[in-house]
């Protein structure tokens, strides 16, 4: 087992003087006639005398009507707060906000997305670190949600569970399942003059029919799965659909064990250990998630003092084969793999082949063996969504860390096999996502192209914006095998296709991306794990010493607070590594 950290901040002690063991942070805020004053803040909100006895625990809500992954969170904290009273605690529900990738997709918003990570990590650690809780439910229903409520977690290091809020369930257009990727798609398909308004209209009008995180193995159901198997949500709680009686059921049973985790002192950093993200690690890459997976866990690490790197990615991927056909670049959607079983069995599987660390504690307060051990590595026959190991999508895995003259600090791509290992094109530059999309949606991309889109980095853009909108064009006029796309932003769970971003150093701080011209022969080699600028060493620090910074696109508020603090992409695009 890797040694815990020895970082504490303030709000990680152990103990504290006059604190009871299920009271440690509670007791010195409520306790004594000192504290009189604290207490009586609380009865106008629902506290009673005997409640002051009880651990104190906060149900996190990123609830919201900004978007559909979201707007059904409310209830589900509800559901949290019943059980954490049930159990013998006493439950403070709060917000904390989201964000909606969907929608700002491809503007200038976007820049929020990732920024919105560390707000609410920020919020919920400024809370629970405030108002002396004893342990905390996290619920998170969007791509960055999850992510920002486990930092936040083991950042604090206060027992707490993390609860995801659920899939959509498929629309249907024509009789076939759509999501909010195929309306990305249908975009593309528009411009090709291969679809009409009306069928655009159709496919938009029917895309989500209700709450829940987008239906693919996109980033939510990606992070989702990967916080399962790392021990921090119950089990097959990313697997279930958002509007049903389970999902219901996980949020009151994950109120009811953080209290048993404060009974029994067992702390966010007792279960994320570097098994514990190797177990992730390998979820993500037996189900085909997303690259921000790489980003993400990376974060998630650092919160919890765990030393994580790409490379960790790689090594994990050579002996783990890729077995879900989900989307985007597979066939189904999340709740169909919610109908055979969810991820349980899959675990299951991959346990019994050695794959998972079974002696990783869990928020049960038992191990992954422990909560696998009734659980049969067996999916209903006929289903096609998880495939045996003698039949994998890919024998290894499909997120590949690739190294060159393009990208010495390492990058990220998403090879599902179907896009080919290799590819060789000219550059066609773009300053920034408007600027490409505008030229693929004008019909300006050719076969053979490598689309370059730079600036978009944690510092350049900032904020490391997501390409859905230029990958999803590229699928929907049928280049998706012909063209590649490179970049140092982010992609979307639903982007696929001959892709690659995360590229560090980013262009902004004169990454060899920032070097490459309208033209340039860049290739790529997936089995090599290589992507270089087909030009010499003394032309490359040519280009370098004429290289100049751009200026910072914002100079006040929380882009520029930001671009300031964040770090490299490879190191998880943190803000507190440097501090």
């Amino acid at each position: 087992m890797a040694k815990k950290s020895s970082k504490k901040t303030s709000s990680t002690p152990r103990s504290k003087a006059g604190a009871t063991a299920h009271r440690q942070f509670s007791g010195p805020m409520l306790d004594g006639p000192d504290r009189a004053a604290s207490r009586a803040m609380l009865y106008p909100v629902g506290f009673e005398k005997e409640d002051f006895a009880k651990s104190i625990v906060g149900v996190a809500s990123t609830w919201s009507m900004v978007t559909p992954c979201n707007m059904h969170i409310d209830g589900l904290a509800k559901e949290s707060v019943k059980g954490v009273n049930a159990a013998g605690g006493k439950a403070i529900e709060f917000n904390t906000i989201t964000i909606s990738d969907g929608i700002s997709m491809g503007t200038e918003g976007m820049k929020y997305s990732l920024v919105s990570r560390e707000v609410i990590a920020d919020s919920i650690e400024t809370v629970v670190g405030c108002e002396g809780m004893d342990g905390i439910v996290a619920i998170g229903g969007c791509d960055k949600n999850m992510p920002g409520c486990v930092m936040a977690i083991a950042r604090l290091n206060r027992p707490g569970v993390f609860v995801y809020g659920g899939t959509i369930r498929p629309g249907c257009h024509d009789g076939r399942d759509v999501d909010i990727v195929s309306v990305f798609e249908a975009i593309g398909q528009h411009s090709a003059g291969q679809i009409s308004d009306s069928e655009l209209d159709g496919v938009t009008a029917t895309a989500i029919p209700g709450p829940g995180s987008c239906g693919g193995m996109y980033t939510a159901n990606t992070m989702a799965s990967a916080i399962e198997a790392l021990g921090m949500s119950l089990p097959n709680s990313s697997a279930q659909a958002a509007v049903s009686d389970e999902k219901l059921m996980d949020c009151f049973d994950a109120g009811a064990a953080v209290v048993n985790l404060i009974q029994k002192n067992i702390r966010p950093r007792d279960i994320m250990t570097r098994k514990a993200f190797e177990n992730a690690i390998t979820v993500v890459t037996a189900l085909g998630g997303s690259t921000n997976a790489v980003l993400h866990l990376i974060a998630m690490a650092h919160a919890a003092g765990v030393s994580l790197s790409i490379d960790d990615f790689t090594r994990i991927g050579k002996k783990t084969p890729v077995l879900a056909d989900l989307k985007p670049s597979g066939q189904h959607v999340m709740m169909k793999l919610v109908e055979i079983g969810g991820t349980l069995p899959l675990m299951r599987m991959l346990l019994d082949k050695g794959l998972l660390h079974g002696d990783c504690l869990t928020v049960t307060g038992q191990t992954v063996a422990e909560n696998l051990k009734r659980v049969k590595p067996v999916y209903p026959k006929g289903q096609t969504v998880i495939r045996g190991f003698d039949n994998p999508i890919k024998k290894d895995g499909h997120l590949v860390i690739l190294y060159g003259n393009l990208a010495p600090g390492g990058a990220v791509a998403k090879i599902s096999g179907k896009e080919g290992l290799q590819f060789t094109g000219r550059a066609r530059v773009f300053e920034g996502e408007e600027k490409a999309m505008k030229a693929i949606l004008a019909r300006k991309i050719k076969k053979g192209d490598v689309i370059v889109i730079r600036g978009e980095g944690p510092k350049g853009g900032p904020g490391m914006r997501e390409m859905l909108g230029p990958t999803s064009a590229i699928m929907g006029q049928g280049l998706g095998k012909d063209v590649a796309l490179i970049t140092d932003g982010r992609f979307s769970g639903g982007s696929h296709g001959f892709v690659i971003g995360h590229i560090t150093p980013e262009a902004f701080v004169g990454g060899p991306l920032a070097l490459v011209k309208e033209g340039d022969t860049i290739s790529i080699d997936a089995e090599k794990r290589e992507m270089a600028l087909d030009i010499s060493k003394k032309e490359l620090a040519d280009r370098q010493k004429a290289w100049k910074q751009p200026k910072p696109n914002y100079t006040r508020g929380v882009l520029a607070k930001f671009a300031k603090l964040v770090n490299s992409a490879s190191e998880g695009a943190v803000t507190d590594a440097n501090l």
